[in-house]
């Protein structure tokens, strides 16, 4: 393929991944598209995946992989505990190697990618915050497999993948936060119901609770829900005692 052709073909590719943020797409296949174009447009790379890291415990998550050997590469790392992969995920930009035999970075690593016949990685961090680490991550099978323009276009195609990922983090976190407000707003019903009090002292109790046992307010909110309407019986059974209930005009206690 010449210039001309290759920039065509890139081109295109860029303008079919970017639609999918217009009529959203499931993450995983919009991952897929990424490592199968860099294996197809990025020059030297064999393999690709991202690696997903969450913390605290951390685990290892081989995403979109275009082969058993890349999801074999991040579990090497996994084990050994270093390598660009990691190195890229926690922190560094982007991190490339075009000959692992002769990098003393990661010798542990090194030495088992070689055997498994990769000899050049290239790394490059999708993102890092508290809830989850990431890389895409490009394997070649020849040393000294990546150019200046293999970093250029690599470095196009982490982007993209890098705002999928966190655009999709998004929706996820509005659709929760819409439900989290649902339930919330039943769990004040039911309160309000119960205790013969107004929203703003429903939510007041919701919060104090939540306060009290170092819960989130959604999380009380939930089981309260999930309890549903108690029987006559143990509402009275569960009442505050007469001292300490709840006075529905003005939020104090009645003695």
């Amino acid at each position: 393929m010449d210039d001309r052709a290759y920039a065509g073909v890139l081109r295109l590719t860029m303008e079919e991944l970017t639609n999918q943020f217009a009529h959203p797409t499931e993450i995983g296949i919009t991952l897929q598209g990424v490592t199968a174009s860099c294996v197809e447009l990025v020059h030297g790379v064999a393999s690709a995946d991202i690696l997903l890291i969450s913390p605290p415990c951390e685990p290892f998550s081989s995403v979109a992989a275009t082969s058993q050997l890349a999801v074999d590469i991040d579990r090497m790392q996994e084990r050994f505990g270093e390598g660009p992969c990691l190195d890229a995920a926690a922190g560094d930009s982007m991190v490339l190697c075009n000959d692992l035999r002769n990098d003393g970075r990661w010798p542990r690593f090194a030495e088992a990618a070689v055997a498994a016949g990769v000899h050049s990685t290239m790394s490059f961090q999708l993102y890092t915050h508290d809830k989850r680490r990431g890389a895409l991550n490009l394997f070649g099978s020849e040393p000294q497999a990546f150019t200046a323009q293999s970093q250029a276009v690599g470095a196009m195609f982490a982007t993209h993948a890098a705002v999928a990922l966190i655009t999709n983090d998004e929706r996820l976190q509005f659709k929760s936060a819409l439900a989290s407000r649902d339930v919330i707003g039943q769990a004040k019903g039911m309160i309000m119901e119960r205790f013969d009090v107004d929203a703003v002292r429903a939510f007041e109790l919701l919060t104090k609770l939540s306060q009290n046992t170092n819960r989130r307010v959604a999380e009380i909110a939930e089981e309260l829900v999930a309890r549903g309407p108690e029987r006559e019986s143990n509402s009275k059974a569960a009442s505050p005692p007469r001292g300490h209930q709840i006075s529905a005009r003005n939020g104090e206690k009645r003695t």
